[in-house]
Order: structure tokens, then C-alpha cells, then sequence
């Protein structure tokens, strides 16, 4: 389910870790400031785990089918393009370095999905190519953009080696938000892969990452706008299908702001 497995990836990318933050004179809470951001981050990606295997057991959607190529969009799906799309133009929008990692992050993403409804992709590339130039991270020379969340602890682990880590969030929450985004356009798809217990689920494991991303902001003040942007998401608590369907559409609106939040 390529279209299922991208939005679980973006999930499961978000392994934030806190880089940093301001030092203390003191020594000793220096070292409880340590400890216990190390717990937060910990809880973090045990949640993460627990998030992305849930996804990966989600059923299987209608609109995708085996081809040639593997898992791809059923001719029928392909008929009606996304209009939702991030414009690659809008890449030029970016011009601090946190936000040219957030612009390649949505962009690939969308470029993603361009390349399932046969769309033309070669702007996406291009604009990813330049904003990759101007970042300049030796993180992303062995790893191509358009799999970037494929191979995301590839990617945490090298920009961890290069001390780029401190960005690792930016890219993270921005695929997390553009897929969020997606999927609000295309509920009443998306919703038929959820049970009562998977809606249930996700929404719980969303929350509780949340939750500690807004207590590393203690840790990190950078990520404090990524904590702003994902905090709409923290309402989620379905028990059931038909909620997390009628959440979603009430996140709408919000889920849009957040993705020009980060986007700027």
C-alpha cells in the first residue's frame, strides 16, 4: 500500500531529538537536564514504534492494487488528480535554513505523490536539488531525496555523525504535517483502512508524542515551532471510525494553518 505505507514512514520519521538547548552553570542540573531529556526522547520513539507498526497493520485501501511496478494507484484513483499539491515554485519561499529543510521534507513528499497519479514531477526534483545545494548537508549524499523517508534511520544516524541533528525535527515534522494534510483531502479513503481498535490506537500514540515534544521544548526552544504546529493534533482521542472521521474533518482547517505554519 504505497500510498498507506508513505503516510506511515512520515509518522514513524519523527524520531525528534532534542539537540542541545541552553546550558546551565550548574553542573548538576546540568546532568538532570540531560537525564531527563534522554527519558522524553526515549518515550518518544518507543511511541513512534508502537505508531508505525500499528499503520503498517492498517487494511488494505481500495484505491491501490500489485502492478508491474509493485504496489501502485488503481487507474480509476489516477483519473481524478490531487489539486492539494504544494507548487514547487513555493520553494524559493524558503530562506533560513530550518526552513529549507522543511520545504524539501513536504515537497518530497509531495513529489511522492505526484509520481503515484502519473503527474509530472521534474519541477519537485528540481526544486529539491536546489534547496539540497543550499543546504549543503553531506548527510544527504549517499541517500536519494525522493527516498529520504524510506531510509529514515540512514538519515538520522548521519546527520547525528555531521551535527545536523538539530534539523532532523524540522524535516520530520514537516513530512508528518504534509501527510496529516493529505489525508484530511482524502478521508472518506483513507478512513476505510482504520477498525474501531487502529483508530483508537493511532490517535492515542499521536497524543502521547505530543505531549513530549512540548515537554522538550524545556530542552530545545528551537523546536517550539513545530510543537505550535502539531498542537491541533493533540485533540485527537478516537475510539471509533466514525470519530476519528468527524476529527479530522474538524481538524481541517487548523491542519491547513500548520502546514503554512512550517512552511514559511
Amino acid at each position: 500500500m504505497k500510498k498507506l505505507s508513505i503516510f506511515a514512514v512520515a509518522i514513524a520519521t519523527i524520531a525528534f531529538t532534542a539537540c542541545g538547548g541552553n546550558k546551565s552553570a550548574n553542573n548538576a542540573e546540568e546532568a538532570q537536564k540531560s537525564f531527563d531529556q534522554e527519558q522524553i526522547e526515549a518515550k518518544i520513539k518507543m511511541e513512534f514504534d508502537s505508531l508505525a507498526s500499528n499503520i503498517a497493520n492498517l487494511k488494505h485501501l481500495p484505491i491501490v492494487q500489485k502492478g508491474d511496478g509493485g504496489i501502485q494507484l488503481t487507474d480509476e484513483e489516477k483519473q481524478v488528480k490531487p489539486d492539494y499539491l504544494l507548487n514547487p515554485a513555493v520553494a524559493e519561499n524558503a530562506v533560513t535554513l530550518a526552513e529549507k529543510y522543511r520545504m524539501v521534507s513536504a515537497l518530497s513528499v509531495d513529489e511522492n505523490i505526484a509520481s503515484m497519479y502519473d503527474m509530472p514531477t521534474e519541477d519537485y526534483q528540481k526544486a529539491i536539488t536546489k534547496l539540497l545545494a543550499d543546504i549543503n548537508d553531506p548527510s544527504f549524499k549517499e541517500i536519494d531525496a525522493t527516498s529520504i523517508f524510506e531510509k529514515a534511520q540512514q538519515l538520522y544516524d548521519a546527520m547525528n555523525e555531521n551535527g545536523r541533528i538539530n534539523y532532523f525535527w524540522q524535516l520530520s515534522a514537516a513530512s508528518f504535517v504534509e501527510e496529516i494534510y493529505a489525508m484530511t483531502q482524502n478521508t472518506d479513503k483513507f478512513i476505510t483502512a482504520f477498525d474501531d481498535e487502529s483508530a483508537s490506537n493511532v490517535t492515542y500514540r499521536t497524543t502521547l508524542i505530543i505531549d513530549a515534544i512540548n515537554r522538550l521544548v524545556e530542552y530545545d526552544p528551537e523546536i517550539e515551532p513545530v510543537a505550535q504546529a502539531l498542537q491541533p493534533l493533540s485533540v485527537l482521542n478516537a475510539v471509533s471510525v466514525d470519530q476519528l472521521k468527524t476529527q479530522l474533518g474538524e481538524l481541517k482547517e487548523e491542519i491547513a494553518e500548520a502546514r503554512k505554519a512550517l512552511m514559511k
